[in-house]
C-alpha cells in the first residue's frame, strides 16, 4: 500500500514518479504534483521530505503521506511523462512559500543545471510575482547563476555574498588548444589568482585525489592561491572560512571590504568556531 486504496506490487521499486502517480489516484480529479515533489521530478534539489505534495481546488485535506495545497490563482500547470505538475518556474515561486533564502537559491541553481530554465527566466518571473513572499522570490532569483555544479558550492558562494565579499565567478574553464577541457574552477577571483574550491569526498584514496595533487602542483608553478572548503567549514565553522578567505585575498593582493552580517541569519555557527571572522 502507498497510500489508503491505492497498491503496487511488491517487487516494483518505489521511485518519486510512481509516488506521484499514487498521490494523483489518491486525492480529487483535477489534482497536480507541486512543491517538493515537483521539484523532485523536474531533477531539483530540495531540502527532504517525507511527503508527496499535491495541489487540488478544493480539498485540503490531509491524507498520511500527503501533503495538500490550495491550488494558486494563476498557477502554471504543464504534464511530464504523464504526472500534471507545476513547471519549473511555477515551482520555484510556490517553494518560496517554505524554503529559507538559501534553500531558495540551491533550488534556483539546480533547475538551471537541470535545463529546466535560465537565471534570466527565474528573475523575470520573480518579478512578476505577487504576494507575501515574492520579496523573498525575488531575492533568490537575483542570486540563482548558471554552471553552478553542486547544492554545496552554491552554499559557498552564498556565505562569502552574504559576508560582503565581492562575488566570485563561477564555473570558470580553462581548454586546451584543442578545444578539450583542461581545468574547471568551481568559484574564483582570476585578476588575483584566487581559487575557492569545494570538496565533497569523504576521503583521499581515489585516482581523482592524485590527479588533483598533479594540477595543484601546476597552479602552484602559475602562482596561483586555491582555497578548499568542505561540508564542516560551511555548516560548523563558517566564521573561520571567511578568516580563511580573506586571509588569502590579502596575500594575493586583493582589496578586501568590510564584513557584512547578514551571513550569520543564514549560516549559524558551532561552538568551534571563531567568535568573529578576522
Amino acid at each position: 500500500m502507498l497510500f489508503r486504496g491505492v497498491y503496487v506490487s511488491r517487487e516494483t521499486p518505489i521511485t518519486v514518479h510512481l509516488l506521484g502517480q499514487a498521490a494523483l489516484l489518491a486525492v480529487e480529479a483535477g489534482s497536480h504534483l507541486s512543491h517538493h515533489t515537483a521539484a523532485q521530478l523536474w531533477g531539483a534539489v530540495v531540502p527532504d521530505d517525507p511527503s508527496v505534495h499535491v495541489s487540488s481546488r478544493r480539498s485540503r485535506a490531509q491524507r498520511p503521506g500527503i501533503a495538500a495545497h490550495r491550488v494558486k490563482a494563476g498557477q502554471h500547470v504543464v504534464t511530464r511523462r504523464g504526472l500534471r505538475l507545476t513547471s519549473p518556474g511555477q515551482t520555484f515561486l510556490d517553494l518560496a512559500h517554505l524554503l529559507n533564502l538559501v534553500d531558495l537559491v540551491v533550488l534556483g541553481d539546480s533547475l538551471v543545471k537541470a535545463n529546466r530554465l535560465s537565471p534570466a527566466d527565474l528573475v523575470t518571473l520573480a518579478a512578476d510575482h505577487r504576494g507575501p513572499h515574492s520579496k523573498l522570490a525575488r531575492r533568490a532569483a537575483g542570486l540563482v547563476r548558471s554552471g553552478v555544479d553542486s547544492a554545496m558550492e552554491t552554499r559557498l558562494r552564498l556565505l562569502m555574498i552574504f559576508g560582503g565579499l565581492p562575488e566570485p565567478e563561477v564555473d570558470h574553464r580553462v581548454h586546451a588548444a584543442d578545444g578539450s577541457l583542461l581545468y574547471r574552477f568551481d568559484l574564483c577571483y582570476l585578476p588575483w589568482r584566487l581559487l575557492v574550491e569545494y570538496d565533497g569526498r569523504h576521503h583521499a584514496a581515489d585516482d581523482q585525489w592524485h590527479s588533483d595533487i598533479a594540477r595543484d602542483e601546476q597552479f602552484d608553478s602559475w602562482g596561483l592561491r586555491k582555497i578548499v572548503v568542505v561540508a564542516g567549514d560551511i555548516y560548523r565553522t563558517p566564521a573561520n572560512t571567511l578568516t580563511r578567505i580573506r586571509h588569502a585575498m590579502r596575500e594575493q593582493g586583493m582589496p578586501v571590504p568590510p564584513l557584512s552580517n547578514e551571513w550569520r541569519r543564514h549560516f549559524p555557527s558551532r561552538s568551534d568556531d571563531l567568535a568573529e571572522p578576522a
